[in-house]
């Protein structure tokens, strides 16, 4: 263990270390978990009557948080028993072959941290498990897709970031609809695909809930942003996402998938690689235009744009008639 893990252990409130989990899912035969070890804070419910000095405040908060790298988590699913190590960021992840014994029944997996040892007993976290076998499922990205976030545009990004949350957070107009008549009202899985960060993983829960979009496996980018860098969020190299995507069709092999994203984050370049790689398996693709595309980028996306089913969209409603013209909905 390096020296630098050692000196944040003992920075570390042993009193209150625990389990974060972000995801359970996968298909009758495998799942797939993944969480970080964090050291524990009270989080207060959002509200949509909070000042923004009160939601900065909530931001500190949230970036003050430290992911405990080789921290030792015990995984209980179903008679199994597993043990993984977190990384340098204090997150973790393992796939697990355990086929479903009951489709219909509900199950859960559980974690809890067995080192550094805390002060108190280390208490079970409960995540529940999405199994699924549907043939078309959806993948989208978040910022500038489903949350107006100005990615573009570092400073409006950053203060948005810190001064709003969960409930003062804005979702690109008709958002909601159009994603309920694509997953028709929940039958069809969604995965959402972002830079983002962990530390938002609450957030963007909230969010979606709160605005009525439809929620699934959220898988946001692994490395940990603090105060100090917090302005990173959500920036850098977006590859991470291409890598998540080719899990998430590996995962579901006889799936075919709707990919959403928007013009700012290469997303229409990441998905034009994933149709080149797993060619019959994208139904469609839809991407909201973001300000003005550059000429020399124009260049860059032409023959992307020429691709069958590959949509550029300024609103909901078009992309919604588009998926009833193509009887995608």
């Amino acid at each position: 263990m390096s020296t630098q893990n050692l000196t944040q252990k003992k920075l570390v409130n042993l009193d209150r270390i625990r389990v974060e989990p972000f995801l359970a899912f996968g298909n009758e035969k495998k799942i797939f978990v993944k969480g970080r070890v964090i050291s524990s804070y009270k989080r207060k419910r959002p509200s949509s009557r909070k000042s923004w000095l009160k939601n900065i405040i909530a931001t500190i908060k949230r970036y003050s948080v430290t992911s405990i790298p080789d921290a030792l988590v015990e995984i209980h699913f179903h008679q199994h028993r597993f043990e993984v190590t977190t990384d340098e960021d204090g997150v973790f992840e393992k796939q697990i072959e355990v086929e479903n014994p009951s489709p219909k029944s509900i199950e859960h997996v559980n974690f809890k941290v067995l080192s550094p040892v805390a002060k108190k007993n280390s208490t079970w976290v409960s995540k529940e498990v999405n199994r699924y076998n549907e043939p078309v499922g959806v993948i989208s990205d978040i910022d500038d897709t489903v949350l107006i976030s100005h990615s573009t545009q570092l400073g409006k990004k950053l203060w948005l970031s810190i001064s709003k949350n969960a409930y003062t957070r804005r979702p690109l107009p008709g958002v909601s609809k159009f994603y309920h008549e694509l997953t028709h009202r929940g039958e069809v899985p969604i995965f959402y695909v972002s830079s983002s960060d962990w530390s938002l993983y609450d957030l963007i829960r909230d969010f979606l809930r709160y605005r009525n979009i439809p929620i699934g496996p959220t898988l946001l980018k692994d490395k940990h942003i603090n105060l100090k860098n917090v302005w990173k969020s959500g920036g850098g190299s977006h590859d991470h996402k291409l890598e998540k995507i080719r899990n998430i069709f590996s995962i579901y092999p006889k799936m075919k998938f709707f990919l959403i994203g928007d013009s700012g984050q290469h997303d229409p370049e990441i998905y034009a690689k994933i149709i080149q790689e797993f060619p019959s398996r994208v139904k469609a693709v839809f991407i909201r235009l973001v300000g003005e595309l550059e000429s020399d980028r124009k260049e860059k996306l032409a023959k992307i744009i020429a691709l069958d089913n590959f949509f550029f969209i300024e609103s909901s409603e078009e992309a919604i008639e588009l998926a009833k013209k193509n009887h995608f909905i």
